[in-house]
């Protein structure tokens, strides 16, 4: 397909780094990402800066937690929880099917929703992943589905002018033999397992730069393979502030910048302040506040206060207890009232919503959240929230 004048155009003057992927081929149709049309002035001298604007318009974005725990339908700490062993655990993934997972009806439904952006877990505490990685086999590619189930919806988004954001737990990980163990730092590094769990390497702080280089190399692989990106979004915070000195974030960000200088940041309430946005769950207050450890309690505060200058965005869910599909909170979810409720709340303290649903085991929409999203929809249409 031959560039319109209207792309030429665009071409002019603009960095490479904005490339658009669709799905495994290159296009070079456009350089300014379809959400980010409407910044374009803003995007040819400072990409960030376009980014940055868009996000203080979008407003309302849709949270998908989706993974091998939805199989469980116990929610996505159901691993740490109950401590199932690593090789019990992993055979979850030979019953990963994702067949009913529909990246066009999911980006239909946001719109339809009044929403401006997706959020996909790549990759939860759990370490599955939801997109093509050379750095493990636990990945949905290598499951029964066969699908980039990342790579369907960044297309979606990309093709329906949606933002598309991955989330990705750096600061945890329970399955790699390298992360930090629980007597390194932080109770839920790691399941409390009553025997020692055997694949499990760390012994020394030096360990965990295996655990680093597999964690970075799967972060350039999110922003080389998926294009445009709109942020990244880095969970769980926690997980940092007993550890800051084993994450070398500024590095971290600076490599996310460069490969994608547009990508948004985002750390929960933050890890250095120098993301692009906060993201507290539920009231938007910062979790230093519920920190008991004085050193912990300033480090949080110092990245919270650092990033409260922003814009920023209070991430919530249509479940009342967890993110990921728990069948024992059916007849419990957001109805469409306290949906609205909650965005007024948020949008009253200048913060953005990013609303949660779980998909089912099979990947599709809870058929109430999809029901209540649409019908929150039609309210703002109407003008009514």
């Amino acid at each position: 397909m031959s560039p319109t004048r209207r792309d030429c155009l665009k071409l002019a003057g603009l960095g490479a780094g904005a490339l658009v992927l669709r799905g495994r081929g290159v296009e070079a149709a456009s350089l300014v990402p379809r959400y980010l049309e409407d910044h374009a002035a803003t995007y040819a001298a400072d990409p960030r800066q376009a980014a940055r604007a868009w996000f203080r318009g979008a407003r309302y974005g849709l949270f998908l937690h989706y993974g091998v725990y939805s199989l469980l339908a116990r929610g996505e700490w159901v691993m740490l929880q109950e401590a199932i062993p690593i090789a019990e655990y992993s055979k979850l993934q030979d019953r990963f099917t994702a067949e009913r997972f529909d990246a066009d009806r999911i980006t239909d439904l946001a719109l339809d929703a009044g929403m401006r952006y997706v959020n996909l877990t790549a990759k939860h505490h759990d370490g599955f992943c939801l997109f093509r990685t050379e750095e493990t086999d636990f990945n949905s590619l290598s499951a029964p589905a066969r699908r980039d189930l990342v790579g369907e919806l960044a297309e979606a988004c990309d093709r329906k002018g949606l933002g598309f954001f991955a989330y990705y737990s750096l600061f945890a990980d329970w399955r790699h033999p390298y992360f930090y163990s629980r007597e390194a730092g932080w109770a839920n590094a790691r399941p409390a397992y009553t025997a020692p769990e055997p694949s499990y390497r760390f012994e020394k702080d030096e360990d965990f730069q295996v655990y680093l280089d597999f964690a970075t190399h799967q972060i350039r692989e999110l922003l080389t393979q998926y294009q445009p990106l709109s942020g990244v979004w880095l969970d769980p915070i926690m997980g940092y502030y007993h550890r800051p000195d084993l994450f070398p974030i500024d590095e971290i960000y600076r490599t996310i910048r460069s490969l994608q200088p547009h990508t948004l940041i985002s750390a929960k309430q933050g890890a250095n302040g120098d993301e692009d946005f906060a993201a507290p769950e539920r009231s938007g207050h910062s979790i230093a506040r519920r920190l008991e450890d004085p050193d912990l309690r300033a480090h949080a505060g110092k990245a919270w206060e650092s990033n409260q200058s922003k814009h920023n965005e209070i991430c919530d869910t249509l479940q009342p207890r967890v993110w990921g599909y728990k069948k024992d909170d059916a007849g419990s979810h957001a109805t469409p009232d306290e949906v609205a409720d909650k965005l007024r709340a948020a949008w009253k303290q200048d913060c953005n919503l990013l609303l949660n649903t779980g998909p089912l085991p099979d990947g599709s929409i809870d058929p109430t959240d999809e029901a209540t999203l649409r019908e929150v929809g039609r309210r703002l249409r109407a003008g009514s929230v």
